[in-house]
């Protein structure tokens, strides 16, 4: 559930979706807002299948989809987690393996997909471009993962460290 309707998900829909709105990709769906609609709700629907086939699919396997931060290795040792993670899952005794429902949901996701889609992006051709763009929305899901944990922590520390700046000048007068 958090997959499909966290915060992460939903924001990155409304920016892909907005690319493809801008782009008017479908063209079946228009340039404005009511196309946005659709094409946030299609999209939603499609995270929604895709990700249910994985949990379901993968239950059999034992396999667990989340994604598990390094933040413990040096930057190198992340960066290769975001790869590995992309294509793997750990399985209930904890070694990683092939994460062979993703490899499963992906694919047959983008293909199902096509029957409720726009005729001009309904094709072989568009699943697959769907499919490899699915891998690379979750090699960038798992990097923000990774960093942006981090990132909030900096933020955080330098704020934290502006408010005190200003409450030491505050004393100074």
């Amino acid at each position: 559930m958090k997959g499909t309707l966290g915060p992460r998900s939903l924001a990155i829909g409304i920016f892909t979706v907005g690319i493809q709105t801008a782009q008017n990709r479908p063209r079946e769906y228009g340039p404005h807002w009511d196309g946005f609609g659709k094409r946030y709700g299609i999209r939603l629907v499609d995270v929604a299948v895709e990700h249910t086939m994985e949990a379901s699919v993968g239950a059999f396997w034992e396999e667990d989809p989340r994604y598990f931060r390094a933040e413990d290795h040096a930057l190198p040792g992340r960066i290769k987690q975001i790869d590995v993670m992309t294509v793997a899952a750990r399985r209930a005794d904890g070694h990683l393996a092939p994460a062979y429902a993703r490899f499963i949901a992906v694919p047959a996701s983008n293909f199902l997909s096509n029957t409720w889609r726009a005729e001009s992006i309904s094709n072989s051709r568009d699943a697959i471009g769907r499919t490899a763009l699915g891998f690379v929305g979750r090699l960038a899901g798992n990097a923000l993962a990774e960093f942006l944990p981090d990132l909030k922590k900096l933020f955080d520390r330098n704020k934290q460290h502006s408010v005190n700046r200003v409450n030491e000048l505050k004393e100074a007068q």
